[in-house]
């Protein structure tokens, strides 16, 4: 009799259990949602974010209340993000850097703590050179940095940045011996460039667009396999050059992520939520203007997405001696 009563029991609270998430589910979202940003106001995640978010709010029928959350390369918002429920309250809304944090050794927790709802897009690289440096093209580059070895001045900010993946990603193929000069982000790094500090940066093309159309800089290639609407005239390094081609598309991105275990009723309405945003006209505005390409990719496509980019760039990064820790001791394939 215990034995029947037992096993009763048990079907009884799985039923529940159930019962109790579906209707979560379906309340869902039945209060504020908060939004982590891993980044500061103004900057590029924040303003992607606050760009798609109030048009996800209306399709979600809730409101997202948005904070900044600054400090340690976007470390501080992935843990404070992953200390809380899974319940879909808490939106982690950040950039590619968590993928690189195990081998930077700067943490533990990283996105695959968490379900991405929506990689929402990702940012060209771009080669932009001071208007004085004596070429004009990628292969003009090349050729008189290796004429004049370790002269070149490359502008940086840091391991694991745009900028030093960018230039392992190059040195991967070619011989390119220069001088890397390190910048607080970049903005001190763009105003280096263009006051003659140094003589080239690897950019993020949403940066670098406005001083490269007002003609403070020049572009010199597009990290791509095709050239960019924005600047239709700069080459792209994928085409000029077919060795890189397999490297590439590679860029920063933006993605909206929640804690692993949430519901999945409740990742739905979110992922629907924000593909629709995605889709905003004043979202697909932005993106065109600052030359990011839109993704809006969820599930097991932007899990595939996730993992590519961190294999490729953590290989990147071991290769060129900036990791410290190998990949390999995470189980991250070599691409």
């Amino acid at each position: 009799m215990t034995y029947r009563f037992s096993k009763f029991t048990a079907a009884l609270l799985v039923t529940t259990a159930v019962s109790a998430t579906s209707a979560f589910a379906q309340d869902y979202p039945s209060k504020e949602i908060r939004g982590i940003i891993q980044w500061g106001a103004g900057g590029s995640t924040d303003t992607v974010m606050r760009t798609v978010t109030p048009h996800a709010e209306e399709v979600l029928g809730g409101t997202v209340v948005m904070q900044n959350m600054t400090g340690g390369v976007g470390a501080i918002a992935t843990k404070f993000a992953f200390a809380q429920k899974a319940d879909g309250y808490t939106l982690l809304m950040g950039a590619e850097n968590p993928l690189l944090y195990k081998v930077m050794g700067l943490g533990d927790i990283d996105y695959s703590e968490f379900t991405p709802v929506n990689i929402l897009a990702r940012g060209v690289p771009v080669l932009v050179a001071n208007n004085d440096a004596p070429f004009n093209t990628f292969a003009e580059m090349v050729e008189y940095i290796q004429a004049n070895p370790n002269e070149v001045k490359f502008g940086s900010t840091g391991p694991g940045g745009v900028p030093s993946v960018v230039t392992a990603l190059l040195r991967s193929q070619t011989e390119i011996p220069v001088t890397e000069v390190p910048y607080d982000g970049d903005g001190p790094a763009l105003t280096a460039l263009q006051g003659g500090a140094v003589d080239v940066l690897p950019a993020v093309l949403g940066a670098a667009i406005e001083p490269i159309r007002g003609g403070r800089v020049k572009a010199i290639s597009l990290i791509d396999n095709a050239p960019s609407d924005a600047l239709p005239d700069v080459p792209a390094l994928g085409e000029t050059n077919p060795e890189y081609a397999d490297y590439l598309p590679w860029g920063p991105f933006f993605g909206v992520f929640v804690k692993n275990g949430t519901p999945e009723d409740v990742v739905a309405k979110l992922t629907e939520a924000y593909a629709a945003g995605a889709e905003s006209e004043d979202f697909v505005k932005l993106m065109g203007d600052r030359g990011y390409v839109i993704e809006s990719i969820s599930g097991d496509e932007a899990q595939d997405f996730l993992d590519k980019w961190q294999s490729l760039t953590t290989w990147l990064i071991q290769d060129a001696g900036l990791a410290k820790v190998s990949p390999e001791e995470f189980g991250i394939p070599r691409p």
